[in-house]
């Protein structure tokens, strides 16, 4: 039995009264709770119509149950699709036609929005509400399902969940993960990260990315531990958490958040035994702060939506700042130059991975699949990077120049794609620039029409973006130019823009 939440529950605290979810009010979903709500959701997706391999879409604000719609889909055999709930009407309309899901849950202001993209995506999917404090009219029907549901057995083979990941082509592509995929990885960076039954994880990550829902999560119902959950990183609220946890994990921005806060000292972390750090490069400045504030060295690790975690600075042993540290147990990692052959220490190429946490490849998109594979089997990452002497592995780069901003991906092609339909705009390149908060924030340089009307300024094509593009992908500046430069094949020289335009910001 491949089930991933089977697996899970062979391992939940013999004292099913144990904790599980802590909310902020201090009320607790406990591990019996987590059963008997998701045996319950389980009965009521069933009774629905739905069948394994069935996909349920979420669009919906961070909750308890909205974690326990996760792991009902898991019980039932269902595909789960998370999806930001920044998506716009555009991007979910394409998100739906493609995946086709037989059930969409949404928050209630989103209600009357996603009927109309349902129709304008030709899909017959129910629809279905849950607000931000779990509440929705389908979930007074649950507790007349009654008895334990009996877990559908899963291959570990079997597709668990579909994430999507824009790509350079612009269209957004999902990444399948299996059963087996998700078992692998967490229940390796459980026994990597040492987490126990007596960890209290701070939780303050969104769970429709793979940080906050595969990583945190995972942990957490692997070892049968219990986490602080809140809906979002609220400074004055992790600050009054942080005492009663044992771990936390975060983006590079919570910790400089965090540090910026007079208020945060070494009590406020008496009791954690780890800070993990993810999703985005953790600045060496950043690293050896809060070392100084705290005396924790932040444990910095590399994953990515395809494969889950990777890569990882070791719990017993030198945190090495700049790093990601050393490749997991069971992955193999390598690192060669164009024409696939390997790297000695210190020389910079492509990173490529192998493993039972790599993904099974793309949804109904077979020819993508091949072409991110080598033919013996590695996942070309797309990331640039170096291994030291002693085994630490650098990033440099990513090929590819996709934009990690606040620890989510932005991918340049699709936030070119909406610019250069504008009107008035002849081409764009977007880059990532530094940014204090975000690491990293989004910009254009952007060529115009001689033609172009006058009022299309820097707010006015901000404007126009947000209205097709996820906020965090919105460019947060843009930079008129005559032309991009190009090299001698006409490609964009994108490195070029980023000097040029690095300390204008």
């Amino acid at each position: 039995m491949s089930n991933l939440f089977t697996r899970f529950q062979q391992g939940f605290p013999a004292n099913r009264q144990q904790a599980c979810i802590i909310n902020p009010d201090d009320s607790v979903i406990s591990y019996g709770d987590v059963q008997r709500l998701s045996s319950q959701m389980a009965h009521y997706f069933v009774g629905l119509g739905l069948q394994p391999g069935d996909r349920i879409a979420v669009q919906v604000a961070k909750s308890p149950m909205a974690l326990l719609v996760y792991l009902a889909a898991l019980r039932a055999g269902l595909i789960y699709l998370p999806l930001n709930t920044a998506y716009t009407d555009a991007e979910m309309t394409y998100f739906i036609a493609d995946a086709q899901p037989s059930l969409l849950l949404c928050s209630p202001p989103r209600q009357q929005a996603l009927q109309a993209v349902l129709t304008e995506a030709g899909s017959d999917a129910l629809l279905e509400v849950l607000d931000e404090q779990g509440q929705g009219d389908w979930l007074a029907q649950l507790p007349a399902l009654l008895g334990e549901f009996v877990d559908v057995p899963c291959e570990a083979d079997d597709i668990a969940a579909i994430l999507y990941t824009s790509g350079t082509t612009g269209q957004p592509k999902g990444a399948m993960l299996s059963h087996g995929n998700l078992a692998a990885n967490a229940y390796t960076l459980k026994a990597m990260w040492g987490f126990t039954a007596d960890d209290v994880l701070l939780h303050a990550l969104p769970i429709f990315h793979v940080h906050g829902l595969f990583v945190a999560c995972h942990c957490v119902l692997a070892a049968g531990a219990s986490m602080q959950f809140l809906a979002s990183f609220d400074l004055d609220k992790v600050m009054a958490a942080l005492p009663k946890a044992t771990v936390m994990m975060g983006v590079p921005t919570f910790y400089t958040r965090l540090l910026a806060e007079q208020r945060f000292n070494a009590e406020q972390c008496r009791n954690i035994r780890v800070f993990i750090s993810g999703s985005a490069p953790l600045l060496a400045s950043t690293h050896q702060q809060f070392a100084e504030r705290t005396g924790h060295k932040i444990l910095e690790r590399y994953g990515m939506t395809e494969t889950g975690m990777l890569i990882s600075n070791p719990l017993q042993g030198e945190r090495r700042a700049g790093t990601i540290g050393w490749p997991l147990p069971e992955v193999l990692v390598r690192i060669v130059d164009e024409q696939q052959l390997p790297l000695a220490s210190g020389e910079i190429g492509s990173i490529q991975v192998k493993g039972a946490n790599v993904f099974k490849g793309y949804w109904r998109k077979p020819e993508k699949t091949a072409q991110e594979f080598t033919c013996d089997g590695y996942f070309i990452t797309g990331d640039q990077g170096y291994c030291s002497d002693d085994g630490y592995i650098s990033i440099v780069g990513r090929a590819k120049d996709m934009v990690i901003s606040g620890g989510y991906n932005v991918y340049p092609k699709e936030v070119e794609l909406v610019l250069d339909a504008i009107k008035g705009v002849q081409e764009s390149a977007v880059i990532g620039l530094p940014h204090a908060d975000l690491g990293e924030m989004v910009a254009a340089a952007v060529v115009m029409d001689a033609a172009a009307d006058a009022a299309l300024d820097e707010t006015e094509l901000i404007a126009q973006t947000r209205k097709k593009l996820a906020a965090y992908k919105v460019p947060k500046k843009i930079f008129f130019v005559d032309a991009l430069p190009r090299n001698t094949m006409a490609k964009v020289q994108k490195n070029s823009l980023r000097e040029q335009f690095t300390h204008a910001v």
